[in-house]
């Protein structure tokens, strides 16, 4: 799987033509597809290469994420704004999060997890839209960067402990103390950081307030997800549980997602609202992966790839609009409903995924999460309740404000939405709400 994947898309590269590089991704995506077996929960593919349903699910999701970015950045091909340059950066991050996702070696993990923000940087810098985007970049390396350093240094004591460094075979039977729990604790500060989980998000507003379409869509679609992997696959290692450390995480990412709630609803900069909108999503993935319960992880894992597909979509539409208008700002974006009629239905379908409405996936994910969480401790509830009901709110308040009222004095005309614009939100929203036919695809079996 792994050398199809490197060998179209190095092939996609050298060509590095629109078409070709899109044919590359359609056929990764078919392969990636096949390799889905029910009976086998784990098989090595190569050298410190392990895939599972889950490696699959996020392999599968980024690629599909990185064709529908070659859609949505079809202005810079026409504007021959160093289009090479931006496809070959699309491909680089690829094959990063392919490595990251399929790797069962923990120091390439770590190489790898940490070397996917380069291209990511480098589509901020190059394709942004304000002179904020350098302080945005610097943001977000010096966060991400920072944070994991106690990660580093846990991985390498790992591989010394446990004489090996592999994913799969090491153990946590030598983290009994508090205080090594504690720096275990630590540790998880990187994938907190990458999650984003509230405190510790400012980095994610400003880069994506700052990003090009495609970096966006690839932000929230894909990398924020590594964090949610990286804890999926080291948390469970580490014990937390034995000391009750897992109970810090679980009440401060749900008192931070209720917190980034009710900041959504005061947001009148699109971006900026469904950014913060992830960190309440994201909040509850956390929480339902430190339960360390099947309910928990699995509805985590729904989660994860509901949003990805949800606000990649959001991001999508919300430059569509942006490229018409020249605004982000819901007080001049106002009234769209009569500027462009024909992108109201997919303003309320991605506002009704986003609030967890049927039959989105995100409904399904957040059912697990919130069924493990009351099971963990009854008084979640209310602070969950809370959850669910700004995510409502501020889904119907982005739909409401944008579409409905009187238009701005100074829109006069737009132009049609173009058959590839429906073309790429319907490749959004789509396997958003087909996937729960059958979730057993993105289904994690944890004992």
């Amino acid at each position: 799987m792994m050398t199809l994947l490197f060998s179209s898309l190095f092939l996609g590269a050298c060509v590095l033509n629109w078409l070709s590089l899109m044919i590359a991704f359609i056929f990764c995506f078919m392969v990636s597809i096949l390799l889905f077996k029910h009976n086998v929960d784990v098989f090595i593919v190569g050298v410190n290469m392990t895939l599972d349903t889950l490696s699959l699910s996020l392999i599968s999701l980024s690629i599909w994420i990185s064709m529908l970015m070659l859609q949505a950045s079809w202005q810079i091909s026409q504007t021959q704004k160093f289009t090479r340059f931006f496809m070959l950066m699309i491909v680089i991050l690829l094959n990063l999060l392919t490595w990251t996702f399929s790797t069962s070696d923990l120091i390439q993990f770590y190489v790898m997890f940490e070397c996917s923000l380069i291209p990511t940087f480098i589509l901020i810098l190059g394709w942004g839209y304000q002179p904020e985007r350098i302080q945005a970049g610097v943001y977000m390396l010096l966060y991400t960067l920072f944070a994991s350093l106690p990660l580093l240094l846990s991985l390498l004591l790992w591989n010394v402990w446990d004489c090996s460094s592999n994913m799969i075979m090491a153990s946590g039977a030598y983290q009994m103390s508090p205080a090594v729990s504690t720096w275990g604790l630590a540790s998880l500060f990187a994938f907190l950081v990458k999650l984003p989980l509230y405190i510790v998000h400012l980095w994610l507003p400003k880069a994506h307030v700052e990003a090009p379409v495609a970096g966006s869509m690839m932000l929230a679609g894909v990398l924020l997800k590594l964090g949610g992997y990286g804890l999926i696959r080291i948390a469970p290692k580490l014990n937390l549980s034995l000391f009750n450390l897992n109970g810090i995480l679980i009440i401060w990412a749900i008192v931070g997602g209720m917190i980034a709630s009710l900041i959504c609803v005061s947001q009148i900069d699109v971006k900026f609202l469904i950014a913060l909108s992830s960190v309440a999503h994201m909040s509850m993935v956390l929480g339902g992966v430190m339960t360390f319960s099947s309910w928990g992880v699995n509805g985590a894992i729904f989660i994860m790839m509901g949003h990805g597909f949800c606000s990649s979509g959001l991001f999508c539409i919300a430059n569509m609009s942006y490229e018409q208008i020249g605004s982000r700002c819901l007080m001049l974006l106002k009234g769209l409903q009569t500027m462009m009629p024909s992108l109201t239905l997919w303003w309320f379908l991605f506002a009704a995924a986003n609030m967890a409405a049927p039959p989105s996936l995100n409904l399904m994910g957040e059912m697990n999460s919130i069924i493990a969480l009351v099971s963990w401790s009854k008084s979640l509830s209310f602070p969950l309740a809370w959850l669910v009901f700004f995510a409502a709110v501020y889904s119907l308040y982005l739909y409401s404000i944008s579409q409905h009222g009187g238009a701005s004095s100074f829109l006069f005309s737009v132009t049609p939405s173009t058959p590839r614009e429906f073309l790429t939100l319907s490749l959004h929203w789509l396997p958003l709400n087909l996937i729960i036919l059958n979730p057993i695809l993105f289904q994690l079996i944890v004992c």
